[in-house]
């Protein structure tokens, strides 16, 4: 463990309400005054999966960026698990990536050269932990993904799901309190992104913390919470009170 990870720790744990990301009139504006974000409110309990769905520019990649701490809003709050990253350094929000979150991506970003079994204890590279040691964890996360017998292949050697998996094992190497996972199933068939859909449901019933941001409203209808942003707002929640079950939460 890092220094910096070793003097940052959550500021409330707990059960089900627990919050472990919350915006709060989060904006987020580039250069030439292009908003991306626009005052975006939201929270995420503990335990929870839920997809961000939108259209492609309707602000998810943005949102993605802040509640993963690779960026920090212009004005308004974002915390996670109780910091307000405004107020932390780059080392201390590395930290908080390291340690907290897992990231989930649908281009894979696996290392060509390396066998599955190394591309997942990379993962672990900043933790502090030696060498056999990352690599018994890798094997035992890919265990988890169903991909035990394939931990010298390399990433040609795979199939895309079998890819994603690999994937997935690297993000939850770690054992994160939350999963960010953007776009898993884009890039996969359809048999192949329905497996990825079981597994983060898997995941999630252990006790992770899964938002995954897409364009597919199919896939967002299947999952328990849907969150829905255009035009950079928030603009339908169906985790907000009073919304109706399986449907649509008052607009913001």
């Amino acid at each position: 463990m890092t220094g910096a990870e070793k003097t940052l720790v959550p500021t409330q744990f707990g059960g089900p309400d627990t919050e472990v990301i919350t915006l709060s009139e989060a904006t987020k504006t580039y250069a030439g005054g292009l908003t991306a974000l626009d005052h975006a409110s939201l929270s995420i309990r503990q335990g929870e999966l839920l997809a961000i769905v939108g259209p492609s520019g309707s602000g998810k990649s943005t949102l993605l960026n802040l509640m993963g701490t690779l960026d920090r809003p212009s004005s308004g709050t974002v915390r996670v698990l109780g910091h307000d990253v405004a107020t932390l350094s780059d080392r201390r929000l590395s930290a908080v990536r390291a340690r907290w979150i897992g990231f989930v991506f649908q281009q894979f970003f696996l290392s060509p050269h390396l066998s599955a079994l190394d591309n997942v204890a990379n993962g672990l590279l900043y933790h502090g932990i030696g060498h056999s040691n990352r690599r018994e964890r890798a094997a035992e996360a890919l265990e988890r993904v169903g991909l035990g017998q394939r931990l010298d292949h390399r990433p040609h050697e795979l199939s895309g799901g079998e890819r994603q998996r690999t994937a997935i094992a690297r993000a939850v190497v770690s054992r994160p309190r939350i999963v960010l996972a953007d776009e898993p199933t884009g890039a996969l068939d359809s048999a192949s992104g329905a497996a990825v859909v079981d597994l983060l449901r898997e995941l999630n019933a252990q006790g992770t913390t899964i938002a995954v941001i897409t364009h597919d409203g199919e896939l967002a209808a299947s999952l328990p919470r849907r969150v829905r942003i255009r035009d950079g707002r928030v603009t339908e929640d169906t985790g907000l009170a009073g919304a109706a079950p399986g449907g649509l939460g008052v607009g913001a």
